[in-house]
């Protein structure tokens, strides 16, 4: 497609997917009451289990409104998750062939579920955070918490976990455009571990290395899987191609070409 073609079909993909989070959003005005209380558990478990003050705390007149819409939001993004990773992802593959584009559709089905995976792990992890973060304060003080401030780092962290579980798909999709090779992924192995266990020790403030191997191998062995389906690919459009392997060969070593 030409330059405008492209934009006009950004155009549409965006906009799809923006109707659809909107409709999501409408759907999370309804779900707010059941999921705030669901975010803000963790702060009542801390508040009954050490028996210190600990609640949230609206500081403005718009305070409580405000954040409704906020959640409301996130909640669209959660439930409308389907509709715009498959605009993202018939926006990156129109350029494939009819059976890439089958294989590329059946990753897009895997990308909903890690997707979702990935929120639900945050979600269970959550308590822990808050109960590590709060353990902090003295024993004679309370936990005034702005609800505005709390559930932002809240969905963020949520937000952060699912996103991140969907890199690995993304990288298949470049992989399957042509635009990186599996070998090229597969060299940059000690900076995946690297990123993956600096990406879990930030997103999981507590001392124990449990919780941050919990996040990080999931997301090692994603990488791993898509590093894999990506070579494969390779070696596939290689034979259909009639192109030879030079992935073998050393950095310094002349090809047949």
């Amino acid at each position: 497609m030409a330059l405008r073609e492209h934009l006009v079909e950004l155009r549409n993909r965006i906009l799809k997917a923006a109707v659809a989070l909107l409709l999501g959003a409408v759907l999370g005005w309804f779900l707010y009451l059941p999921v705030l209380d669901a975010l803000a558990e963790p702060v009542a478990r801390v508040a009954r289990e050490s028996g210190r003050t600990a609640s949230l705390n609206f500081s403005n007149v718009i305070g409580a409104l405000d954040l409704r819409i906020k959640v409301s939001i996130f909640i669209g993004v959660i439930v409308s998750s389907p509709v715009w990773i498959y605009q993202l992802w018939a926006f990156v593959t129109p350029g494939l062939t009819r059976k890439e584009r089958r294989y590329a559709l059946g990753f897009m089905f895997a990308a909903v579920p890690l997707f979702l995976a990935g929120a639900y792990l945050a979600f269970l992890s959550v308590p822990n955070f808050v109960q590590f973060l709060l353990e902090f304060t003295p024993q004679d003080g309370s936990n005034v918490i702005d609800a505005t401030l709390y559930l932002s780092f809240v969905m963020r962290v949520i937000l952060g976990f699912g996103l991140s579980f969907l890199v690995p798909v993304v990288l298949v999709a470049l992989n399957f455009v042509g635009l990186i090779a599996g070998r090229a992924m597969l060299k940059a192995w000690r900076w995946v571990v690297v990123a993956a266990f600096t990406f879990a020790a930030i997103a999981t403030p507590t001392p124990d290395i449990l919780s941050m191997f919990l996040l990080a191998l999931p997301l090692l062995l994603l990488f791993a899987v898509a590093i894999a389906i990506s070579l494969a690919n390779d070696r596939r459009r290689r034979r259909r191609d009639g192109e030879p392997d030079l992935s073998t060969l050393a950095d310094d070593e002349a090809s047949s070409l």
